[in-house]
């Protein structure tokens, strides 16, 4: 028997991850499925997913709203009992904006919960065919982005990002291409022959990849047309699919014993 995942009177933060309806979560497809009234990023939420919804559940695009205008739809619907579901792009906890609409639901005495979901980082990933964190080439993976209209802390600066090395992932920024090629190599870290791919829309049929390196990176994507909806991924990981993999995992080597294995 499957459990209600909603609960009246409560806002499910839902993350429909990155784009292939496929890819939401069962437990965020069960709430989807649940759900009285529906709030869903519209610029960004694959509207397929809005085919599981009840025939009498309420449906509102948030794309043309503001804040005050979400909340006026979910804070009475959950006073009123109703099973609200906010329906968001990748996973609710990156670029999500949810912590101002929890902010505003604590005040009104209403209940939440967050239902996680597949960010795009890990949907460009598997397009590329690549794992990000390599024995000896990068155990480190850094989500971040570039300031536009919304600041970024001084600290957080690309070109101190850029000092860690590691594998990069740059959201909302592939728009200032020029800007963010000069910022990574200001690091002292990435070169010129540091490979780059930029993953636009992925998980989505439209879905595009483009491969080069910080040298040609920004004239490639230019070429193809893309200034919105990809990611920026960077780094010598991404060399592993034609170069090989330098260094084995311990975690299947033969003379690696751990909890669960013993030594050939």
């Amino acid at each position: 028997m499957i459990e209600k995942t909603t609960i009246p009177g409560e806002v499910l933060f839902v993350g429909a991850g990155p784009g292939d309806p496929e890819l939401i979560t069962l437990k965020g497809l069960k709430a989807l499925q649940q759900a009285e009234l529906v709030v869903y990023a519209g610029s960004l939420v694959n509207p397929a997913l809005l085919d599981e919804c009840r025939d009498d559940c309420v449906i509102h695009d948030s794309a043309p709203l503001n804040l005050g205008q979400v909340l006026e739809l979910m804070i009475p619907a959950a006073q009123a009992g109703k099973r609200v579901v906010r329906l968001h792009t990748g996973d609710p906890a990156l670029y999500g904006a949810i912590q101002e609409q929890m902010e505003a639901l604590d005040a009104a005495g209403v209940n939440y919960r967050v239902i996680p979901g597949v960010t795009a980082t890990f949907a460009a990933a598997a397009s590329l065919k690549q794992e990000l964190t390599l024995p000896g080439v990068s155990q480190t993976l850094v989500l971040t982005r570039m300031a536009g209209r919304t600041p970024v802390p001084a600290t957080e600066d690309l070109r101190n990002i850029a000092r860690i090395g590691g594998s990069l992932c740059l959201y909302l920024s592939v728009g200032m291409m020029d800007k963010l090629v000069s910022e990574l190599l200001v690091g002292g870290i990435f070169t010129p022959q540091t490979p780059v791919a930029v993953v636009y829309r992925a998980s989505w049929p439209d879905e595009k990849i483009v491969e080069g390196s910080l040298t040609d990176i920004a004239a490639k994507v230019e070429q193809a047309g893309i200034s919105r909806q990809a990611l920026v991924l960077v780094g010598e990981v991404l060399k592993a699919r034609t170069q090989g993999v330098p260094e084995k995992s311990k975690l299947y080597d033969a003379d690696f014993a751990h909890g669960y294995r013993d030594k050939l």
